[in-house]
């Protein structure tokens, strides 16, 4: 009894020191953002703002309208793209994970050479931009990750593990179709799966500028991420550019550099702080099933 006491408060301390150390960087991120940019020269980083001040958000905030519309695309792009991606990757996962489907050999080898072999980067922007014609396009934001061979593995295994075989023999003596056992047999009990995959699908999207990067030129496409990049790159180039001006004017000595790059850290990760609770309860369970050998 003496050593089960030891050993939970060893661990309490273990997850106290994890939290600490997962949170500061949040607190001290917010705290920079909102602290006066001569107080940061004057004084450093710290925990608690030396003199309080808004004004890095009001300078990224200037015109709204573009973060508002690079908002807009953002979440479009999210939730068409996590929605459509998971529901794939589920459709996909699962015929691999029943072996009475007869093209399940085929179409494992494929996920597992894709895994292992691919084009290379300027085959894949020639085929995305001369055949599917997606430059300049919400799509292409979307199309490019819809297929994941790693969250088919995960899901494979998750639906070998926790879908019994008993089920689907039940709904098929029902007169149930594929597509009827699947979405009210399958789908309730893999739920925690899915969760688990639409998470993390959901975190790729949010946070991904790369293809922006690649397709992108209408500012009005812009998503949210790669609009932050391109703000915090035009910040450094003022502050660069005011170090070897001689008649530099004070506003653009005074531009919140550090202030308005923590600024609008806390403007991208926001709306996925308050997404992730929902999907916090499903995640350990889903991501520890299928883990599983199957």
């Amino acid at each position: 009894m003496l050593a089960e006491k030891k050993s939970n408060l060893i661990l309490n301390i273990i997850f106290a020191i994890m939290f600490v150390v997962t949170v500061f960087p949040i607190l001290l991120t917010i705290s920079i953002s909102l602290t006066d940019s001569r107080a940061i020269m004057d004084h450093g980083y710290s925990i608690w703002p030396e003199t309080f001040s808004t004004e890095a958000y009001r300078y990224i905030f200037k015109t709204p309208e573009t973060i508002l519309r690079a908002y807009a695309v953002t979440i479009f792009v999210t939730v068409v793209g996590a929605t459509l991606s998971t529901l794939i990757i589920s459709l996909y996962s699962y015929a691999l994970s029943r072996k009475d489907f007869k093209g399940r050999k085929v179409l494992t080898f494929y996920v597992f050479i894709t895994m292992l072999f691919n084009g290379g980067t300027v085959a894949w922007y020639i085929v995305c931009t001369s055949l599917y014609h997606l430059s300049n396009t919400v799509w292409s934001m979307i199309l490019p990750y819809l297929m994941n061979t790693w969250y088919i593995i995960i899901m494979r295994t998750f639906f070998q593990t926790s879908v019994p075989v008993s089920i689907i023999e039940s709904g098929k003596l029902d007169g149930a179709g594929e597509w009827r056992i699947f979405f009210e047999l399958v789908i309730p009990i893999a739920v925690p799966g899915i969760a688990t995959i639409a998470l993390f699908q959901t975190l790729n999207y949010w946070n991904d500028w790369w293809l922006p990067i690649m397709f992108i030129v209408k500012p009005e496409l812009y998503n949210l991420q790669f609009l932050l990049q391109r703000m915090m790159q035009n910040i450094q180039q003022l502050n660069e550019n005011a170090k070897y001006m001689a008649n530099a004017s004070e506003q653009l000595m005074n531009v919140p550099t550090d202030g308005a790059r923590m600024a609008l850290c806390i403007v991208a990760m926001g709306p996925i702080l308050i997404v992730y609770p929902f999907f916090q309860k499903y995640f350990i369970q889903g991501l520890t099933i299928g883990s599983i050998k199957g």
